[in-house]
């Protein structure tokens, strides 16, 4: 009998400790932002950086976190950790919620990674409308003047255009290598806010 409270006393204290069992939800940062050696980011990386191609921007703050970002799907500014909610031309509405965000720097190298991924993407285009997820990585090398970057831009979509008779179209990209191809990135300073 003693062993029967003793093991309930300890289960009871486990559950208050533990917040009654249920699992604690992890925050998540909308963007984490690393250096490969630990050091501070570099504030000198800070401004708008616009792709010559495809219509992607970030605006890197001096901390190295990204406060917004155009995305080449739709020329769609995101808040990182915001849903974007976009009237269409038809005058439905787009949906973009971003999941989580990466910056990476080495400054041994002058590579810069960035990793945007969207959560989930729904966009009516008349009688089709696209509905999926995607992840996009830019590697490459920073100018020595850190106001250009030669970016390798790799896409991991998942995709699906679900048309008006009912049908699904898968549109995704090789799950291994997905869709690749470089472009050109040129830095100019945001104006003080």
């Amino acid at each position: 009998m003693r062993i029967t409270w003793v093991f309930a006393a300890t289960c009871a204290m486990v559950l208050v400790i533990s917040g009654c069992g249920r699992p604690q939800a992890k925050s998540v940062e909308p963007v984490v932002v690393a250096t490969e050696d630990g050091s501070p980011f570099p504030a000198a990386l800070a401004g708008r950086w616009k792709s010559d191609r495809h219509g992607w921007e970030f605006v890197i703050e001096p901390d190295g976190r990204i406060s917004s970002t155009v995305i080449g799907l739709g020329r769609v500014t995101i808040l990182p950790g915001q849903t974007a909610t976009v009237a269409t031309r038809s005058e439905d509405q787009a949906v973009f919620t971003p999941g989580p965000w990466m910056v990476h720097y080495d400054p041994a190298t002058s590579m810069l990674t960035i990793k945007i991924t969207m959560d989930h993407i729904h966009v009516p285009m008349g009688d089709t409308t696209l509905e999926g997820s995607s992840t996009d990585t830019f590697t490459g090398s920073v100018s020595s003047t850190m106001d250009a970057w030669q970016a390798q831009w790799t896409a991991f979509t998942r995709y699906k255009a679900l048309t008006g008779e009912g049908a699904s179209v898968d549109l995704p990209t090789d799950d291994t290598y997905g869709e690749a191809q470089s472009l050109i990135f040129v830095k100019t300073p945001v104006p003080a806010r």
